[in-house]
């Protein structure tokens, strides 16, 4: 994505399901499992760069000792932080030294080693980029199971219908942040479940539990299931929500939807959760078919004594995964997402050489690295039709009987040229504020290759998704341009955004959207400007009804136009004046998006793309639509949930 954009978070959580002394004996390494857990998030450092957290849990600590604790920095390199935080007690020590000390002394010298944790890492979408807003967020309390930390990659579209439901249970919530809460009611039903067993079976009941042992027998019987049926039953949006209590119990939900991602891996002697499959692989070095995913409407559940279970929590929804995660979000070294990608590629093949005419006279290449897949599926694509070219000729030329090594050379010599075009300069900062001189360093964010450009040639850069353009605009199209071609093409592998996401990635502001952009400016000149009043009369008109009866009128405004007939208009608003008057340069940009048609043919089992058709997978989604799109009429930058 050439855009910057923040985006869904990343979740990780380990569940050592045996002692300390098994992984010193077995791994050679009692702290194999801090390790992995590093590793773990390491791997899925994609997910968030502005901040990361960790929380433990350590069983059998004494009395009057800490059981539970957190960790979290929004500092550069956020990871590296928090973990050479955690290993800077024993820093001094080696394996053989490490190895002589018994686990109690292990974990009092290091307050984040201990048999669970989740760790997180956070994009910020919402609340700002201190440590504060980073996540696990923890509920303290003196009673062991009722300390309750939670992580999650999730957006809600009702926090502020939930904190007031939470003022009505009679709580004085502070702050009223979708990750709060969760939190806040994820705790007043955990609460409520411990007073619930404690009536049942404290004092005056039939087992007359009471005091210390009524506490532990509570914590062995808790019902998490249930708890989170209760906390999460008025939940609109997307989540994955790791937890884990105080005495040792741990849980992962996923939305009913589907739409946020979660991956376990099980064995004899741990669970391990991840946002993204391949960093499970990765990391433990299992095969792929070993990794599953967390069923919709369900939660991985693993008790204090090493129970684990998948129960619902929930009724399942239409299954809605996020097309996003697959196209630029989730990393390719997923042997799925891998596939996917390329199919994407492969389907811009055809609309592609529609626009160059023939490969003679052009040159491939892909900006930003994540384009890199959808990139080779194209070139496999354009390969595979020329060689069909060819074998029609060489077949014409043998029935004529004129086939000879020249003729032949001739019919295989075209094949799609490709090249390194663009080189991100990862170490330059945009940090200068003035307008005309950070668009000058936005610039030079890309280095280009000279030289293999011909001025008869057309460039095809694959970038996989456009969502604002201004990337493109300020900075890669001038940067392409001064390599001369005969025209510039940008193929998406994902077809245009037109609607806001209200599920993990920023993408709130309708207006912001070049594809909206397009369509608002495709209206004006074509006399259509009625189509915006009779939207915005729709939209007010339901403004103040519940999200279950509100419909997608936005809709209307892209109806008249095709997919074609967009991606001409957004290669309009991506030329720079900058190109004739400061390069010089006044040839053809094209934009060739993939239609939806090709994304679903690409991932049949992957329907979330409300952001390219408008159809949410939550009543709230409509909600937060006509509220982008009023918010958009009335000139309000206001986020629109």
């Amino acid at each position: 994505m050439s855009d910057d954009l923040g985006h869904e978070c990343g979740v990780a959580m380990l569940r050592l399901l045996k002692p300390l002394e098994w992984f010193q004996e077995v791994h050679g390494d009692p702290l194999w499992g801090l390790r992995r857990l590093y590793l773990l998030m390491e791997k899925q450092h994609n997910r968030g760069q502005d901040g990361a957290g960790l929380a433990t849990v350590r069983f059998d600590m004494p009395p009057g000792e800490v059981f539970i604790d957190r960790a979290r920095t929004a500092k550069r390199n956020p990871i590296e932080r928090l973990f050479d935080d955690a290993f800077d007690p024993i820093r001094d020590l080696d394996q053989d030294a490490l190895s002589t000390i018994a686990p109690l002394e292990l974990k009092r010298r290091m307050p984040l080693l201990g048999e669970v944790a989740i760790g997180h890492l956070r994009y910020g979408t919402h609340g700002g980029r201190s440590t504060e807003a980073c996540h696990p967020f923890l509920r303290r309390h003196n009673v062991a199971s009722r300390n309750i930390a939670v992580a999650g990659n999730f957006n809600l579209t009702n926090a502020p219908q939930l904190f007031a439901r939470l003022v009505e249970y009679g709580l004085s919530p502070v702050g009223d942040s979708d990750t709060m809460v969760v939190l806040e009611k994820l705790s007043y039903f955990l609460d409520r479940e411990h007073d619930h067993l404690a009536a049942a079976m404290g004092p005056g009941s039939f087992r007359g539990l009471d005091g210390r042992e009524l506490a532990e027998q509570v914590g062995r019987e808790l019902d998490l299931a249930r708890v989170l049926r209760k906390a999460c039953h008025l939940f609109d949006g997307g989540f994955v929500l790791a937890g884990m209590l105080g005495h040792g119990d741990a849980f992962v939900a996923r939305d009913p939807a589907g739409i946020r991602p979660a991956f376990m891996l099980r064995t004899d002697s741990f669970v391990a959760v991840a946002s993204e499959r391949a960093a499970l692989v990765t990391v433990f070095d299992a095969r792929p078919e070993d990794v599953e995913a967390i069923p919709p409407a369900h939660a991985l559940i693993i008790r204090r004594d090493g129970r684990v279970s998948l129960d619902a929590f929930a009724d399942p929804a239409e299954l809605k995964e996020c097309t996003f995660e697959r196209i630029y979000f989730s990393r390719g070294n997923d042997p799925d997402i891998h596939r996917e990608r390329k199919a994407l590629g492969r389907s811009l093949a055809r609309s592609v050489l529609e626009v160059v005419g023939s490969l003679d006279h052009a040159v491939f290449g892909f900006i930003p690295n994540t384009a890199e897949i959808a990139y080779l599926g194209l070139i496999e694509e354009l390969d595979r039709i020329a060689a069909e070219v060819a074998a029609t000729r060489l077949a014409e030329q043998l029935a004529r009987g004129r086939v000879d090594l020249a003729s032949i050379r001739e019919a295989i010599d075209h094949r799609p040229r490709t090249a390194k075009i663009a080189h991100k300069d990862q170490r330059l900062r945009t940090f200068i504020t003035h307008d005309a001189a950070r668009r000058d360093l936005v610039g030079h964010v890309y280095d280009v290759t000279h030289g293999v450009v011909g001025p008869r040639d057309a460039l095809v850069v694959v970038d996989d998704s456009i969502v604002r353009g201004t990337t493109l605009r300020e900075s890669i199209v001038t940067m392409l341009a001064r390599l001369r071609p005969a025209r510039i093409v940008v193929a998406s592998s994902a077809p245009p955004i037109m609607y806001p996401d209200c599920y993990g990635i920023d993408m709130s502001q309708l207006g912001r959207f070049i594809a909206f952009e397009a369509a608002v400016a495709l209206l004006h000149e074509r006399g259509l400007d009625r189509v915006l009043d009779e939207v915005d009369w729709l939209c007010r008109d339901q403004e103040h009804l519940p999200p279950e009866r509100m419909r997608n009128h936005v809709r209307r405004i892209y109806e008249p136009f095709s997919l074609a007939e967009i991606g001409a208009k957004v290669a309009g608003l991506i030329r720079s004046p900058r190109l004739a008057s400061e390069l010089g340069w006044t040839g053809p940009i094209d934009v060739v998006y993939q239609s939806v048609e090709g994304l679903r043919a690409a991932m049949p089992a992957h329907r979330g793309d409300w952001y390219f058709t408008g159809e949410y997978p939550t009543p709230g989604g409509y909600r937060v639509l006509n509220t982008a799109f009023l918010n958009w009429r009335r000139k309000s930058d206001r986020r629109a949930y």
